[in-house]
């Protein structure tokens, strides 16, 4: 048996992973363990056989990217049922495998993939950044933010804002891993406590004002909004503050809205070339 100790990232997985199946290790003769969590009983011990690699292993890849999520998963049984599948889909000849959701392996590493798929698009939603100050050298302002994802997604999920947020520099902290954005890198870092997360600033202020000024009571549904927005997340969102009073007051307000006098319709520009669109407009729909 083969201990395989590896932190628990995509690339120590793949490359443990790689390393095994170029020897013609078998799934069963592996125990994966996550170097982060309490050491296996078992020391590493030579490989129970050593066999010719295929002439030609190609990895397709949609297994890859299948892999990426999978191991950005916390349950421990993971990097084996990854293995198994990588091993069954070169040295067992099943290249169609990921075809058949009906297949255990398959499906289970689809299902925490889905998973993961959810705790990022959680992340890019409620990542809240604070200013914490304005580089002297750069002059670019300076955020941070905290949040605590269920899964390990830091790596997979903050090249979104380093698209969306280009132009300052930030850095997200979470439990797991802490991600820095400088304007030119994004790297990463150990996770962190929530106790070395700068307090609130004024933009927290700016963001309830913000929300306040969109909130619609007239589209409130409660169930759908907490469903989209779990509740464990609002300890972490400025805006969380005012929710309540928010959901409280808006069957007053619906009725100052419907209390309100509708506003008379502004008439169209006096500009040439919109008369000309409108014109063209109404012929169409005449001729419908």
């Amino acid at each position: 048996m083969i201990t395989a100790t590896i932190q628990p990232t995509f690339s120590a997985w793949r490359g443990q992973a790689r390393e095994l199946l170029q020897r013609g290790i078998r799934p069963e003769h592996v125990d994966w363990c996550d170097a982060t969590q309490t050491p296996a009983l078992l020391m590493e011990e030579p490989a129970a056989y050593t066999a010719r690699p295929p002439t030609d292993i190609k990895v397709p890849a949609e297994f890859l990217n299948l892999a990426a999520s999978v191991c950005a998963h916390t349950d421990a049984r993971r990097f084996a049922i990854l293995y198994r599948l990588l091993y069954r889909l070169t040295w067992g000849g099943e290249r169609h495998l990921l075809s058949h959701p009906a297949d255990p392996d398959t499906r289970q590493c689809q299902v925490w993939a889905k998973a993961i798929g959810r705790d990022i698009h959680k992340m890019h939603a409620f990542v809240r950044f604070r200013l914490i100050g304005v580089d002297e050298a750069t002059q670019r302002e300076q955020f941070v933010a905290w949040f605590e994802p269920e899964y390990r997604i830091v790596q997979l999920a903050t090249p979104f804002f380093r698209k969306r947020f280009a132009s300052m520099d930030w850095s997200i902290l979470t439990p797991h891993e802490c991600a820095h954005w400088d304007g030119q890198d994004l790297t990463f870092s150990p996770g962190v406590s929530q106790s070395e997360v700068p307090d609130a600033d004024a933009h927290d202020d700016l963001w309830r004002t913000y929300y306040r000024s969109i909130f619609n009571p007239a589209r409130l549904k409660v169930q759908a909004m907490q469903s989209e927005m779990p509740q464990k997340y609002w300890k972490n969102l400025p805006e969380a503050q005012i929710i309540h009073e928010l959901i409280s007051s808006s069957g007053e307000r619906m009725k100052q809205m419907i209390a309100t006098p509708e506003r008379p319709v502004k008439p169209m520009p006096d500009n040439a070339y919109l008369k000309k669109l409108h014109g063209r407009k109404r012929g169409a729909e005449g001729e419908g």
